[in-house]
């Protein structure tokens, strides 16, 4: 495990599992949220974001976390090419949505882990939950069958339960 990206619907515990991972390893983590965009919360051009993109994952070792850019998916796949280690956070809608909400309350209060500094939280609630609205469209059957296709190149972790989840690291779980 030196390449590692870490992706999945949004608020399914990406950052958190992320920072706990490069704990433990020593890896540098590098959350694609922080990259793509701006302290003010807009996005920074979509060449510089990939020239950035690019010279992370030609390092010996990373742990990516995240998805980047809606309408190109050039980045996510790169990525998932130059990984040895892929982890997939899938939890159920109704949980995602939960964690989406309880985000939003807490983050009235206390910024969320891997939150954009100077982001609107409320905007960014709403912006989620179209995002999430949309997810059906790409996290489905077809995108885990590609995900099948890497395995034998790489170490796929498919997490389906907060309870998977909050277990990862102590207890590796058997590739699908």
């Amino acid at each position: 495990m030196q390449k590692i990206a870490i992706f999945g619907k949004p608020a399914n515990g990406k950052s958190t599992l992320s920072k706990q991972l490069a704990y433990s390893t020593g890896i540098k983590l590098h959350a694609i949220d922080s990259i793509f965009y701006q302290s003010d919360g807009e996005e920074i051009p979509r060449k510089r974001f990939e020239a950035i993109h690019e010279s992370i994952i030609t390092k010996k070792s990373w742990i990516i976390e995240g998805f980047g850019p809606l309408n190109s998916l050039d980045s996510f796949y790169a990525r998932l090419k130059a990984a040895d280690t892929l982890v997939y956070i899938d939890l159920p809608y109704f949980t995602t949505y939960w964690l989406v909400t309880k985000r939003l309350i807490k983050g009235l209060f206390v910024k969320p882990d891997g939150w954009p500094e100077g982001s609107s939280i409320i905007k960014g609630t709403i912006k989620t939950y179209k995002i999430l609205k949309a997810c059906p469209q790409f996290w489905n059957d077809d995108f885990e069958e590609q995900l099948r296709n890497f395995k034998g190149k790489r170490t796929i972790y498919h997490i389906r339960s907060i309870s998977e989840l909050n277990s990862f690291i102590s207890n590796a779980k058997k590739p699908f």
